[in-house]
């Protein structure tokens, strides 16, 4: 009986190993925001070009993670359909 209940894990893992690994969605890095005013001030032309590039590459993840999601979701809805036909042809 307990062989029967590791199917589906063997299964989702037989899975994974077949259709490789994720696509890996990277978070980017927050940018750093000198404490003091002078320092700010003084490097203004930097810290706004890694404020910008930070909403640029957050954006490109919120993207990527949505992509992921959606593959994610039809992957799981094969997977589900698969072991629907599974268990129709071992009962």
């Amino acid at each position: 009986m307990s062989c029967a209940r590791n199917i589906p894990l063997a299964l989702l893992i037989t899975v994974l190993v077949v259709s490789g690994p994720a696509h890996a969605c990277i978070p980017p890095e927050r940018p750093f925001l000198p404490a003091s005013r002078e320092d700010m001030r003084a490097y203004a032309d930097l810290i706004r070009g890694d404020f910008e590039a930070y909403i640029a590459d957050v954006q490109e993840y919120f993207r990527c993670i949505d992509e992921e999601r959606a593959r994610a979701f039809v992957d799981a809805r094969e997977v589900s359909e698969e072991y629907g036909r599974f268990i129709e042809a071992v009962e």
